[in-house]
């Protein structure tokens, strides 16, 4: 067993009702390139299921060529609040995980609809 799996850094713990608050959603990503103005991040547009879609920053340039995700279907928070990233609006989180050095974008491993609720 890895260190990581014997000892995880954990954070405390939330009740139910504010995990059902999270609106955790699956989007495909349809455009992905540099950010212009962060060493660290992807500027990603992605189709939520609403009209006209979305874009996020994330910060996974380290880990992915942009074309690579282009396609791809991943799980965004879909209510966190939007904010501006080096003048860049971002509006939800892409999730990944991280073992060591790498970063893992979470992906659905069927075709599903964009939009459709993860629980």
């Amino acid at each position: 067993m890895s260190e990581a799996t014997q000892n995880p850094e954990m954070i405390p713990p939330v009740s139910f009702d504010n995990f059902t608050q999270l609106d955790l959603r699956v989007a495909t990503i349809t455009a992905a390139e540099h950010h212009p103005d962060a060493d660290r991040l992807l500027k990603i547009q992605l189709d939520d299921g609403t009209e006209g879609g979305r874009q996020v920053c994330a910060g996974i340039k380290a880990h992915y060529e942009p074309e690579s995700l282009v396609g791809t279907q991943v799980v965004i928070v879909a209510n966190l609040e939007p904010r501006v990233i080096r003048g860049e609006k971002s509006e939800g989180m892409i999730l990944a995980c991280t073992s060591g050095e790498t970063v893992s974008v979470l992906r659905v491993d069927r075709p599903s609809a964009p939009g459709s609720k993860v629980s």
